[in-house]
């Protein structure tokens, strides 16, 4: 679990800010207390999803397949839907160098982000819940360093802001543990739409 919720883990989530990027041209994040505020609002909305997918994969309550599907109906922007497959072929590439004789043929061609995840921690023994809170740690502590680097931000503050929020990550792990989560912020999704028009930017989403 803790070799999963490591940002040095190789599956490149390193070069999605999960809309940070976005949010700070657009002036909606400018100090460590407006990046709370949408590392907050990302986690218990498309976190909240994200992570309930995973939890199902993980504790075999929806099938690999069925979880595809249900990823693409709960992320309706388009750009969104790339970035989490872009990250889900990270973890893909991972999965299959750790776990060479398991069957990964139904995350591909593609696949989403939450459902290699949930699969990863199927294949770890992890529980729902906590396959859950791996994936909502990850994708609030990766805005957060992104948030970090863009507006050079002091690392302490940013720390203790991670360690804030960890209750609230685990709140979100544990509803999304019960069953799949089924809401939108469109909001995030127009930061995706707009991030991926943008001319060079630093990060892929």
């Amino acid at each position: 679990m803790l070799t999963l919720a490591d940002s040095r883990l190789p599956v490149g989530g390193h070069v999605h800010s999960g809309g940070v990027e976005q949010a700070i041209a657009d002036r909606a994040v400018v100090d460590v207390d407006s990046l709370a505020r949408f590392l907050h609002r990302r986690v218990v909305t498309t976190g909240l999803v994200a992570a309930s997918i995973a939890a199902a994969v993980a504790d075999g309550t929806v099938e690999v397949p069925a979880a595809q599907e249900e990823t693409d109906a709960r992320t309706p922007s388009a750009a969104a839907r790339r970035a989490s497959q872009a990250q889900g072929r990270g973890m893909l590439r991972l999965a299959r160098r750790l776990w060479p004789d398991e069957d990964w043929s139904g995350h591909a061609p593609r696949t989403h982000l939450p459902v290699i995840s949930g699969a990863v921690g199927r294949v770890s023994q992890l529980s729902g819940f906590h396959t859950a809170l791996v994936l909502v740690y990850t994708t609030m502590s990766g805005s957060a360093t992104a948030g970090q680097r863009l507006l050079a931000l002091d690392p302490a503050d940013v720390a203790v802001m991670i360690a804030d929020l960890g209750v609230e990550c685990e709140r979100v792990a544990a509803a999304a543990a019960v069953e799949l989560a089924d809401l939108s912020d469109p909001t995030l999704d127009v930061f995706a739409e707009r991030h991926e028009r943008r001319d060079m930017p630093l990060f892929m989403s």
